[in-house]
């Protein structure tokens, strides 16, 4: 499977993408948004089991530049059943530019004209003001908040946040 668009080529992630993997973890784990999702892993080998893992499911999706082919994000789908979770993370260098609005909106279009996927839901931060408000610009609704933890404080506390559990519906 693969997607073009004027700007990006939207394909499965493959083990090779390890690096590109890499770099966009590596960027994430600086972010001030990293205390809110599950820890990535930077060293070489870890990254290579993860992104293997990514290749292995299928629902792993790199974007990648069309001028240049350098990856720029990634975004993961989980078959919860009755619907498909998404998630996606994106080079800081990209943000703001509407690559991940358009990776987004192709690979849900794909999975509802190709695989009859008719239900999205994704979970983020209430804090995460740009990941909000690309859900909103996707049609995504907040259904839920709850309270979440990933990540510890010094003194080994939870660091607890509200997070938001969103849907979108095709049908």
């Amino acid at each position: 499977m693969s997607i073009n668009t004027n700007r990006l080529i939207i394909r499965k992630v493959t083990e090779e993408d390890w690096m590109g993997i890499k770099n966009i973890a590596a960027d994430f784990q600086k972010s001030e948004y990293a205390i809110y999702d599950h820890p990535l892993p930077t060293e070489d080998d870890k990254i290579k089991t993860l992104t293997k893992s990514f290749a292995a499911s299928g629902l792993f999706f790199a974007i990648l530049l069309k001028d240049s082919s350098e990856m720029i994000g990634y975004i993961s789908l989980h078959d919860d059943g009755e619907s498909h979770d998404i998630g996606y993370c994106f080079h800081s260098d990209y943000f703001g530019k509407g690559y991940a609005f358009e990776s987004c909106s192709e690979v849900i279009k794909h999975m509802h004209k190709h695989h009859e996927v008719k239900v999205f839901t994704a979970g983020t931060a209430l804090k995460n003001e740009p990941s909000c408000k690309l859900l909103d610009k996707l049609g995504f609704v907040l259904k839920k908040r709850e309270s979440l933890a990933f990540h510890k404080d010094e003194a080994g506390n939870d660091i607890v946040f509200e997070g938001g559990h969103f849907i979108r519906s095709n049908e």
